[in-house]
Formats: C-alpha cells, sequence, structure tokens
C-alpha cells in the first residue's frame, strides 16, 4: 500500500441502490436546501473545515465524496486549491454543475465502491484531502467496506479525511419526526419514499472500518448535522452524528 491504493476490495453496490439515488435526485427540485440534507455550507463545511485544517496540506487537492448539490463542495474549493465533487447518482452530478455558476469546483460521478474506477480519480489527482458527510451510515452494507477504502486510496500517503457518519440514535429522532400529525414532512418523506435507509449503520463499525485499513484516526468527536427539514412544531431536524480526521502514520 504503498501508492495509498487498499487492494482487495471489490465493487458492491446493487443496481436497486443506484436506481433509489437517481430516482431521488431526479425528483428533488432545484434549489438551495431542496433536500433534506442540503444545509448551508457555513452551517456543515463550516463548522467541519476547522477540524481538518490543523492536519491537512491544503495545497492537495479536495475529494467531497458523495456532494450532491455540490454546497459543500463549492465552500471547499475556497480553502483548497482543488475541489472536486463525486457523487454515485448522475442526477446529482448535473445539480452540482448547474448550481456551480461559478465554475468553482469540478463534478463528476464516481462509484465509490468501484475500487477501479477510484484509483482512476487518484492517478488523475495524486494523494488528496477527503471530505465525506453522512455517505458509509446510508450505503448498503455489503458496500461499507469498498466507500472506506476509497477514502483511504484517495488520502494515499499524504492527504487527511475529515469523515462524519449518524449516530444509530438518529434513527429515533427520524422515527419521531415521522409521526407528527400529518406524517412525515416532505423532505423526510422523500428520502422513505425511495427506499432510502439513514442511520443504519452501528456507531462502533464506522472508525473500525478505517482502522482495519491502516488509517489512524488523529482527532474525534461528537456533533450535530444540520437538516433543513423542519418537524410540525417548526423545530429544525438536527442529528446526532459522529466525527473524525483520518490519515496514516509517517
Amino acid at each position: 500500500m504503498a501508492d495509498g491504493r487498499v487492494p482487495g476490495v471489490r465493487m458492491s453496490v446493487s443496481t436497486a441502490y443506484c436506481e433509489a439515488w437517481e430516482g431521488f435526485w431526479r425528483d428533488t427540485p432545484e434549489g438551495p436546501g431542496a433536500a433534506i440534507f442540503d444545509c448551508d455550507a457555513e452551517l456543515a463545511a463550516g463548522t467541519h473545515l476547522p477540524l481538518l485544517q490543523p492536519f491537512a496540506d491544503a495545497t492537495l487537492p479536495i475529494v467531497d465524496i458523495g456532494c450532491g448539490t455540490g454546497t459543500q463542495t463549492r465552500y471547499l474549493a475556497a480553502h483548497f486549491n482543488r475541489a472536486v465533487g463525486v457523487d454515485l447518482s448522475q442526477e446529482a452530478v448535473a445539480h452540482a454543475r448547474r448550481a456551480d455558476a461559478g465554475k468553482v469546483a469540478e463534478f463528476r460521478q464516481l462509484n465509490a465502491a468501484d475500487p477501479a474506477a477510484v484509483d482512476e480519480l487518484h492517478n488523475n489527482l495524486g494523494d488528496a484531502n477527503v471530505y465525506m458527510r453522512a455517505v458509509v451510515h446510508q450505503s448498503e452494507p455489503s458496500a461499507r467496506p469498498a466507500i472506506a477504502a476509497a477514502v483511504a486510496t484517495l488520502i494515499g500517503s499524504r492527504g487527511r479525511a475529515f469523515v462524519v457518519e449518524l449516530l444509530s440514535r438518529s434513527k429515533s429522532v427520524l422515527a419521531q419526526a415521522a409521526q407528527g400529525p400529518s406524517g412525515p414532512p416532505p423532505k423526510l418523506a422523500s428520502i422513505f419514499d425511495h427506499g432510502l435507509t439513514p442511520a443504519e449503520a452501528d456507531d462502533a463499525l464506522i472508525p473500525e472500518l478505517f482502522r482495519s485499513l491502516g488509517l489512524t484516526v488523529l482527532a474525534s468527536g461528537e456533533t450535530d448535522l444540520v437538516m433543513t427539514e423542519h418537524r410540525a412544531d417548526g423545530s429544525r431536524i438536527d442529528l446526532p452524528a459522529q466525527w473524525m480526521v483520518l490519515g496514516r502514520d509517517g
């Protein structure tokens, strides 16, 4: 693994999972905040970046895995010399490109569970920093090791990764929010309607996935992921999460 690549991890994303995300993004309107997790960058990457910066070389590119509409990618582009947003869904990438009026970032479709595609991106960029917000917990169980391996491959020996994932107790927050008098609020209903299942990963599994690949947790803690949806009483739905900064020793 001297070049940062992770051998022996096979692609494992089902057609149904890919189609679920394509359908979700196809049905999501244009505009900031239309998706439940598409919060203002100041409330996401803006709070995460100070946790990553002490460890990261800003002259390296940064890859935003699961970029969605690119809101966070565009923010990160102001702090790194190159920002690349990647997403499994081509519909999401189309949203991101349309939203990037200033052309400050790059966006491309990438199945992060496909080692060959990840290798190609690493060959193109060299070692990079990674920003990944709430991707592992939403992935199919069989794909989670490959997603973690993608992070390890992309950072190589010089990059650092900031990973933030929902904690399992987020499920109860979402369940309570769905039990309003009119049922789930619209943005949350869209997640359920497309068969997506948030907060399904075991809390201890996530850091262990990265440690098993030879990565070191350089810093960690808990936070809340800000959503763009509200409960029936008007309060915003924020979800408990864990964050970590990852790298390789030496």
